[in-house]
C-alpha cells in the first residue's frame, strides 16, 4: 500500500498559505510519501494550479487532485487544465474527478445535479479523447458535442480516477479509469463494497486492477486523547456526513461518523490501522492529518509530532 497525504486547503491569509502548502509539498517528497491529494473545496485554492505550482519544488512524488467536481467547468477546459499541469510536474499527476454532491452543484452553482453517472460517463469520452492528443477531439454524445483541436497533450501517461460512492459509479470507475478515490469509506466498505465490485468491472472491461485510494484522519496522541482527537474530526470535517451520498457509503461499513475512520493513537494503533487498511484492499492511503491543541501552538506542534512519526512509519514499511 502506498501512502501519501492531504495537501490544503490552508485557512487564513492567501498569500501565505500557498506558502504553506508549498512547504508541506516539499516536507512529503522528503519524508519518502509516495502521493500528495490536493483537495478540491468550492471556497479555496484552485486544485490544479496548486499541483502546478507544486510540480515545481519537487522531482519525484505524485501529485494528485482529490476530487476536481466536474460540473463546474468544460471537459475541454479541465482537460487542457490538467495536462498542463501534468506537464508542469513532469508527468506526475494523477487526475481525480467526481459528480461532486447536491449541496455543491445545485445549492451553490446553480447547475442541474441529475443523473450523475451519466454526466461522469459523458465527460469522460471527452477527457479519453483529449488523453490521445495532439489533435482534434470529436465527441458527440448526450450531453456534449465537442470538435475541438487540441495541440496540448501528455508528456506521460495521465491516471484518471474518479470518486466512486455508490455500485454503479463504481461500476463506471472500473470499467473507465485507473481506479477510485474514497472519503467516508471504512475496511468493512472497502473490502466488503469497493473491492468487489470496482474490481469485476475493470475484469469484465479488459483493465488492469484498479487504484483504491481511502482517505482516513491521522493524528498521533496518548491513549487518554483518542477520544478529543475524535470528537475534533466530527467538530471539523463532519460537515461532509450531511451528503446522501456518504451516507449510504457509511452503511456499508462499521463507521458512524468521519471519527470512526480516525487513525488515531500512539504509533502502534495508527500502524495497526493502516495495516487493516491494506488488507481491506487499499492501494493508496490518503492521510489527512489532524492535529489536537486548545491553541494554535499546540495544533502546530501536534501536526509536527504526527508528521515526524508518519515519516518512520512510512520508512518501516519499505
Amino acid at each position: 500500500m502506498r501512502v501519501g497525504v492531504m495537501i490544503g486547503p490552508e485557512r487564513g491569509d492567501s498569500a501565505k498559505k500557498i506558502g504553506r502548502m508549498l512547504d508541506d509539498i516539499v516536507w512529503a517528497e522528503d519524508a519518502g510519501l509516495d502521493t500528495a491529494w490536493i483537495p478540491q473545496v468550492p471556497t479555496d485554492f484552485d486544485a490544479l494550479i496548486t499541483v502546478a505550482l507544486m510540480g515545481t519544488r519537487t522531482s519525484r512524488i505524485e501529485i494528485g487532485t482529490a476530487v476536481v467536481p466536474l460540473q463546474a467547468q468544460h471537459p475541454i477546459a479541465l482537460a487542457r487544465q490538467a495536462l498542463s499541469a501534468h506537464a508542469a510536474t513532469g508527468g506526475r499527476l494523477a487526475l481525480g474527478v467526481g459528480p461532486s454532491h447536491h449541496w455543491i452543484v445545485k445549492d451553490m452553482l446553480g447547475l442541474p445535479y441529475e443523473k450523475p453517472a451519466r454526466f461522469t460517463r459523458d465527460y469522460l469520452d471527452v477527457l479519453d479523447a483529449a488523453q490521445q492528443a495532439p489533435g482534434p477531439i470529436d465527441v458527440e454524445n448526450t450531453t456534449f458535442t465537442v470538435h475541438n483541436p487540441l495541440e496540448l497533450g501528455p508528456i506521460a501517461p495521465l491516471p484518471i480516477l474518479v470518486a466512486a460512492l455508490g455500485p454503479v459509479m463504481l461500476d463506471l470507475a472500473g470499467e473507465r479509469t485507473d481506479g477510485t478515490i474514497l472519503w467516508m469509506a471504512d475496511e468493512r466498505a472497502v473490502s466488503d463494497h469497493v473491492v468487489p465490485r470496482i474490481t469485476k468491472a475493470a475484469d469484465n472491461a479488459g483493465r488492469k486492477a484498479p487504484r483504491i485510494v481511502a482517505g482516513i484522519p491521522v493524528c498521533l496522541c496518548a491513549p487518554s486523547q483518542v477520544d478529543v482527537a475524535r470528537e475534533r474530526a466530527n467538530r471539523i470535517l463532519g460537515e461532509a456526513e450531511i451528503s446522501p451520498n456518504y451516507q449510504r457509503l457509511l452503511g456499508y461499513g462499521d463507521a458512524t461518523d468521519v471519527g470512526d475512520l480516525c487513525a488515531v493513537g500512539d504509533e502502534e494503533a495508527i500502524m495497526k490501522r493502516f495495516q487493516r487498511f491494506a488488507d481491506a484492499g487499499v492501494t493508496d492511503l490518503s492521510m489527512r492529518l489532524l492535529p489536537i491543541g486548545d491553541n494554535r501552538d499546540e495544533l502546530v506542534a501536534s501536526k509536527y509530532r504526527t508528521r515526524e512519526v508518519i515519516a518512520g512509519l512510512v520508512a518501516d514499511m519499505r
